[in-house]
């Protein structure tokens, strides 16, 4: 029997997913399929990385919603390039259904894939799912891409009122999945051990986006919805949390366009990925102390906003946001330490880990990239202590031993550091 495939990959979820959908209304019974793509996880440093046992976790909730309709959820390891002949020997597949990827390992991974499919006979299809609008969607009248958020936000805002958000129920299509059994490897058998993290819960209280713009910046509160892992691996759909923001919160949804923003760089400016946006802070002579990178690490830079945003991280996987900005902003403007530095370190630690995001969210705080603080704007600690955490009670979460002989002296002074920072900065830039 002829069928089709549909490739989950960032998109975990059965309700309103646009390939999935596409692919069930296809001529064909519909098998779906997830790779353990070996190119990728042979990369990860740490064996209990959590944010493959939270893949597999969400690939086990799959597998229980494709039984219940006689189907079940094909899942290999290795990859990519020599599953996919394994997979036609194995069925006969007329189609392949995805969604799209924005990152450079996997447009590249998906052109090899697609050109090996047509040259086979077999037709592939991919899709938008994972942002609201895409690549050149939204752009300047001149139909070049913004570098500046604001007005990429308002262009962002005026199209949706001309392109309604849509909805792909492909939940409601089940009866079209190819009728098969399958078992679901343990995730030993991936080669990762369970890593003791707590993962959050995909749903977001209305009561949390009404009151979103006033509590957001106070990480002691529980004022933000930790659904990034979620939007991450797809297992909640972007387009039904747009349409909440619309209805709840403005702000909220300015993140969200901050998501499709980055997204959007990345595609247009892939150098990105490997050097700074703005070329000529590639030329700032940064510091490569090895010993004061490992006291951001872990926490023990006597700096306490940052040590409890880092220990934050190190223990649970996730970082408050206005915290992200302190600690990013002490790693580059305090230590001069590469953004790449902290960029990889994010890579490895956040669940939520998004390249796109990641890279535009250190290069903005490194003042390197697009739309980004001027490299004159550095954080003081103290005084975002002041203002987000005045009663300390997320740093003392965080950092028991602080006020106590065993916390340790700040590891370099922040007026020193701050006219160190604006004097490299600037002599980096007057050679251009």
């Amino acid at each position: 029997m002829k069928i089709a495939i549909h490739w989950f990959r960032r998109d975990l979820r059965i309700h309103d997913n646009h390939s999935f959908f596409k692919a069930l209304q296809s001529n064909y019974p519909v098998l779906p399929l997830f790779i353990f793509d070996s190119n990728i996880l042979d990369r990860l440093p740490n064996k209990q990385d959590a944010r493959v046992e939270f893949i597999h976790q969400s690939l086990q909730h799959l597998q229980q919603e494709f039984a219940k309709h006689g189907s079940g959820l094909v899942i290999k390891i290795g990859k990519p390039e020599d599953i996919w002949p394994e997979l036609l020997k194995e069925y006969q597949i007329a189609e392949v259904f995805t969604n799209h990827d924005y990152e450079p390992y996997g447009k590249n991974r998906d052109q090899a894939v697609a050109d090996y499919l047509v040259s086979e006979g077999i037709s592939f299809f991919t899709f938008k799912d994972q942002v609201i609008f895409e690549k050149s969607e939204v752009t300047k009248d001149d139909g070049k891409p913004y570098t500046v958020f604001t007005p990429y936000k308002n262009k962002w805002k005026s199209k949706l009122l001309q392109h309604p958000i849509p909805s792909y129920p492909s939940e409601q299509f089940l009866s079209n999945l190819f009728q098969v059994t399958t078992n679901i490897p343990t995730l030993d058998q991936i080669g990762f051990k369970p890593s003791g993290i707590d993962f959050p819960n995909s749903s977001v209280p209305d009561k949390l986006l009404l009151e979103y713009d006033q509590k957001r910046n106070f990480p002691a509160l529980p004022a933000t919805s930790k659904i990034g892992v979620h939007l991450r691996f797809g297992t909640i759909s972007i387009r039904e949390q747009a349409k909440m923001a619309l209805q709840f919160s403005d702000t909220w949804l300015n993140e969200l366009i901050w998501r499709d923003f980055y997204h959007m760089i990345l595609w247009h400016f892939p150098h990105v990925k490997e050097s700074a946006f703005k070329k000529e802070y590639d030329q700032i002579e940064w510091r490569h102390s090895q010993d004061d990178f490992q006291k951001w690490c872990e926490g023990k830079t006597g700096y306490p906003l940052v040590d409890a945003g880092m220990r934050e991280l190190n223990q649970t996987g996730f970082m408050h946001n206005r915290v992200r900005m302190v600690v990013a902003s002490f790693l580059t403007k305090h230590l001069l330490l590469p953004w790449q530095w902290g960029e990889a370190y994010f890579a490895e630690k956040l669940l939520d880990f998004d390249l796109a995001a990641n890279n535009g969210g250190w290069q903005w705080a490194s003042s390197s990239g697009c739309d980004a603080a001027p490299y004159f704007r550095i954080f003081n600690p103290a005084e975002q202590i002041k203002k987000f955490d005045s009663q300390y009670q997320y740093i003392k979460k965080w950092v028991t031993e602080w006020g106590t002989n065993h916390y340790p002296a700040p590891m370099v002074e922040h007026t020193f550091a701050r006219n160190r920072a604006l004097e490299t900065y600037a002599k980096a830039l007057k050679k251009q």
